[in-house]
């Protein structure tokens, strides 16, 4: 059965999708003009304007709750096994993903605005499932639920709860020995606290965490590098060669070919920052604004500072240190142990504390997308059954070793991009009219 999963978990983020994912973004690039170049000074200042309209949170708040969902393992663990797997070209091609995902990113938060709604409680509802819903029209419905459905499952099973708490559980047995069932138990009861107070309470949490978090491993990383500094053009140097070449390395790495390169570097990046996959408008529709290319251009920033930013510091540190090219090392081991060769100890505890917190903010931002999905399909009236069905899958995380439940994970999280990616494209004159008019109005 696993092996079953596997394959098509490898059809699901084979080359088709990752060309639909990619391919979307440089159709939007090249439409919107390079906007993602352009306009990103403009993006930056919007973040910490005033804000003007209605909406649940502010617009800094929305990025937040977007970027604690966002700023996970992917940004530690999936940057590493992308770098084991594909070589230090694989970094460049997550780049490649993140330049041309910006644009992809932006257009979902100018939807997320343009056709979010209200619902009974008189809280904002909106992302894919309402663009598909109001912007393509009432006979894409079908959609609309694929979309949903999918979101509901990977907060259950996938992003939202099993992976993150198993990265929380295993960094903490490892660096202080302490029990994966215990902490599962606690970060559950912290997560309900949370999460029950709606999208304000997980917003204030998201707007004070993730900063803080992004600055303590931004420091940490650039403290890597920094002191690894006479490695530092070598290491761009097998990016950009191994991008397109291939590399062979010594230390028991058999060798990368551009093909592993390309997929695993756009995969990854892509997991990493979400873009296209129609998760981030849920937490954008909820921004206190009335302007949806404000909003697109604040979504836009996310994936700025997930993947050029976060993502390259770490993949600088791998490569810089030598470390990927050792045999046995792989995932967050293996950024564990470029922090260790530069702090010793200290520095894998740090990369520990990072880790919780990313992998603890993931879990929040998920809740909000998964509960948002419940509502499009069932209404408010049990919003507090899927609040406590999410509390209990994390208490679970800790118990469970469920290979083949992360593989579907992964295989629903690829289906999610599927309709969204459908609904932009169909809905790109809208974004493209929207655009234009916003900037000839200046």
């Amino acid at each position: 059965m696993l092996k079953f999963f596997t394959i098509l978990d490898n059809i699901v983020w084979g080359a088709p999708l990752l060309i639909l994912l990619v391919g979307t973004g440089i159709y939007l690039t090249a439409r919107l003009g390079l906007l993602q170049v352009i306009r990103l000074p403009k993006a930056f200042k919007l973040i910490f304007a005033d804000d003007k309209g209605s909406g649940d949170i502010s617009s800094f708040a929305a990025l937040a709750t977007a970027l604690a969902a966002t700023v996970g393992t992917g940004n530690i663990v999936g940057v590493a096994t992308a770098i084991k797997s594909g070589g230090p070209g694989a970094l460049f091609w997550m780049w490649i993903a993140a330049f041309f995902g910006m644009a992809t990113k932006y257009a979902e938060g100018l939807l997320a605005i343009k056709y979010r709604t209200k619902d009974d409680n008189g809280e904002i509802s909106g992302g894919p499932m309402y663009y598909i819903l109001h912007g393509m029209g009432k006979k894409w419905k079908p959609l609309a639920v694929f979309f949903a459905v999918a979101g509901i499952l990977v907060a259950y099973f996938g992003i939202g709860t099993f992976s993150q708490v198993n990265s929380i559980t295993s960094s903490l047995e490892n660096s202080f020995n302490l029990s994966p069932k215990l902490v599962s138990i606690v970060i559950a009861i912290v997560v309900a606290i949370i999460i029950f107070g709606g999208i304000q309470s997980i917003s204030k949490v998201s707007e004070k965490v993730v900063p803080f978090m992004a600055i303590i491993y931004i420091i940490a990383t650039l403290a890597v590098i920094l002191l690894n500094a006479n490695q530092i053009i070598p290491a761009f140097s097998q990016i950009f060669a191994g991008a397109f070449t291939g590399t062979a390395a010594v230390g028991g790495f058999a060798g990368a070919v551009v093909k592993d390169a390309i997929q695993k570097g756009i995969a990854r990046g892509v997991f990493s920052n979400e873009s296209g996959l129609g998760s981030a408008p849920i937490a954008a529709a909820a921004a206190k604004t009335e302007e949806p290319v404000e909003q697109g251009l604040i979504s836009m920033t996310g994936t700025f500072i997930d993947t050029i930013i976060i993502c390259t510091l770490t993949g600088l540190s791998i490569i810089v240190t030598g470390n990927w090219t050792v045999e046995g090392l792989e995932g967050a081991p293996l950024t564990q142990a470029a922090f260790s060769s530069v702090f010793g100890n200290p520095g894998s505890f740090a990369l520990t504390f990072c880790l919780v917190l990313f992998a603890f903010t993931t879990i929040l931002g998920w809740s909000y997308y998964g509960e948002r999905c419940f509502e499009f399909l069932f209404g408010t009236t049990h919003i507090k059954l899927y609040r406590t069905i999410f509390v209990l899958m994390v208490a679970l995380g800790g118990f469970l070793k469920l290979e083949l439940i992360w593989v579907i994970a992964d295989i629903v999280n690829g289906l999610m991009a599927i309709p969204n990616l459908i609904a932009l494209l169909a809905l790109s004159p809208i974004i493209i009219k929207e655009t234009r008019h916003y900037f000839n109005k200046r």
